[in-house]
């Protein structure tokens, strides 16, 4: 395993199918695979990768989801996450050599091609965007919110 401290992550279409159910008052249910959880939670933790949340919606759900799994590097609301992302790290001392990336959209691209001409790892679920997946040293065979995440944690700690 390269020398990687975070495990940055994209919420929809990556932690979830990117579905997002809205009722009358809003948005009401989202779907996480558990095994993405326990990925986060049983294998990336206790190999010493923190992760970190960064997401361009807003939503308690996801503010739920990430108290459950003891995530507490939680950013929403984000519509330009590399600033985000150099925010966290200077302020920790740390480096985008130091990341992997997990996401599934053009949202998620500048982070990851930064990500990547840095020397870190980026990957992303097998139903990514074609640019993502061009970009990506590790496409997982599962799609968004059914695993992909494990998957591509178990591929960093190999």
């Amino acid at each position: 395993m390269k020398n990687i401290k975070y495990l940055v992550l994209d919420v929809d279409g990556t932690l979830t199918d990117g579905h997002i159910y809205m009722g009358q008052d809003g948005e009401i249910m989202k779907a996480f695979s558990a095994k993405d959880g326990y990925g986060i939670c049983h294998i990336a933790k206790p190999n010493g990768i923190t992760p970190v949340i960064i997401t361009g919606r807003v939503s308690k759900i996801v503010e739920n989801r990430a108290k459950e799994l003891s995530i507490t590097e939680i950013y929403q609301g984000v519509a330009d996450k590399l600033p985000k992302l150099m925010e966290i790290l200077e302020k920790n001392g740390d480096s985008l050599e130091q990341c992997a990336y997990c996401g599934d959209d053009l949202n998620d691209y500048d982070c990851m091609k930064h990500i990547k001409e840095a020397g870190g790892i980026v990957g992303c679920p097998a139903d990514a965007a074609k640019e993502v997946i061009e970009l990506a040293d590790y496409v997982a065979s599962k799609d968004g919110g059914r695993g992909a995440v494990r998957e591509f944690i178990e591929w960093l700690v190999e």
